[in-house]
């Protein structure tokens, strides 16, 4: 008997509010940007997946249409295949993958096809009556998945003239941690706050620090100061030299789990040898959004035993290909986990999903839902309870979207002037004229 059909495919962009959060890349804009894609079938089922935001991912998608409508569900490989065929995956210059984080090609290397993936695993799962990690890999490995405590510098946003679009501001929010998100937090006694206030509503017990803002020795001094117990690591994607990364990881044994990204090419290497260069000399375990974004990078960055553990975001590589790398990675006693961006609660349902089936070890996954939780779109949200992000239960991906906050989502997506991230546009409200630079920290100028 044949499963359902596909008999609509739906592309929403939406838009959700961010804190003025720093990075390499410079500052986050007031709001982020995603795509829905809400698949109907002829059984009455609604599936649904969420990805990168942005008129390119937008259109892109619109353009997938006809590959899909009509389809049965139980043929999302066939989909894919479909899909992979008609489009060129070098069209627009997508080999950099971001080596060196620039993020305008973040659009490049995160693959929008997934979202139909996640939507028609979602139909099939709920057609076949179990959850969508039971439909990857091995099936369920966990009913939970430990989650990091993502920290960040934030930036002052009354730095923002008045008439240009303001920063959300939860000063009167009754829960702590929404009110401290939203504040400037530039000192290691702040990023200190943070980490409390985030264990203290999530029952976070391990953290990552976004580097590649302040000079390296500040960044290192912050980590340093309050969770001796708590598995502590830092991301300054690749702003550091190898000289400067081994001088600072040299006494941080026993503080830092791991690095990530600590390095990136210089002096005529790649950032694969040079990350190899800094584990010999550290002999700290190494992890990876930058260097291993497809399968052909991680075919090299393997054979130079460059990282431990590979962050493989589901939006870059598939909900099929992330647990399939996750196969591969135990096999070879390498380490799984995976990176995030600004994301609503879809994706971290869909996290959860795929940490589920996730085989081996696999590390405290990333999500930035901290600084986004509130701005829901689903009914039925999945919950972090003691650090641990719950697996929803109900068939597929086992969640409803809210309609309603869907279109307030989508009003307010088409009321912004722009749809790409673009970090430096905010950047330049505290630095004028400031240009990003892949060596430098962003307010190191």
């Amino acid at each position: 008997m044949q499963t359902p059909v596909i008999t609509s495919m739906q592309v929403i962009p939406v838009a959700g509010y961010d804190s003025m959060l720093m990075t390499l890349s410079g500052c986050h804009a007031p709001c982020f940007t995603r795509n829905l894609v809400i698949l109907k079938d002829s059984a009455g089922h609604t599936g649904i997946g969420e990805i990168h935001g942005g008129d390119y991912t937008h259109d892109g998608l619109m353009a997938m249409r006809p590959l899909v409508e009509g389809m049965p569900i139980s043929k999302s490989r066939e989909v894919l295949q479909l899909i992979h065929k008609a489009i060129d995956p070098h069209a627009d210059d997508a080999s950099e993958g971001i080596q060196t984080l620039d993020i305008s090609k973040l659009k490049y290397v995160v693959r929008s096809e997934w979202a139909i993936e996640c939507a028609m695993l979602d139909l099939l799962g709920q057609y076949l009556e179990v959850p969508m990690c039971q439909l990857l890999g091995e099936g369920q490995q966990r009913s939970e998945v430990e989650m990091l405590g993502y920290l960040f510098y934030v930036s002052d946003k009354g730095k923002v003239p008045a008439g240009d679009m303001q920063y959300i501001d939860e000063s009167d929010s009754p829960d702590p941690w929404f009110r401290l998100r939203r504040q400037e937090i530039l000192t290691p006694a702040r990023i200190v706050e943070e980490a409390e206030a985030v264990a203290e509503k999530y029952g976070m017990k391990n953290f990552k620090l976004k580097g590649g803002v302040l000079r390296g020795e500040e960044e290192m001094e912050a980590v340093k100061k309050r969770f001796p117990d708590a598995r502590v690591n830092i991301d300054p994607n690749g702003a550091w030299s190898l000289k400067e990364a081994i001088a600072l990881s040299r006494d941080m044994h026993g503080i830092i789990t791991y690095m990530e990204d600590p390095c990136g090419p210089e002096a005529g290497f790649s950032s694969r040898e040079i990350m190899r260069e800094f584990k010999n000399a550290t002999q700290f375990q190494v992890a990876t959004n930058m260097i291993a974004t497809d399968w052909r990078q991680f075919y090299h960055t393997a054979s130079l035993n460059a990282c431990d553990i590979i962050l493989a975001d589901p939006h870059f590589w598939g909900f099929d290909g992330a647990v399939r790398m996750s196969q591969l990675l135990d096999s070879w006693g390498l380490t799984f986990g995976i990176h995030s961006n600004n994301h609503f609660d879809i994706t971290l349902a869909a996290f959860a999903q795929v940490g589920a089936a996730a085989v081996g070890r696999v590390a405290p996954l990333d999500t930035h839902w901290i600084w986004q939780d509130g701005q829901n779109l689903l009914e039925d949200t999945p919950q972090i309870i003691g650090g641990k992000l719950q697996v929803p239960t109900k068939p597929g991906l086992g969640v409803t979207l809210n309609m309603k906050r869907v279109e307030e989502a989508n009003r307010l997506y088409n009321s912004l002037p722009s749809h790409d991230r673009n970090d430096a546009m905010a950047m330049q409200y505290l630095i004028p004229g400031w240009k990003y630079d892949h060596k430098k920290p962003c307010l190191v100028r």
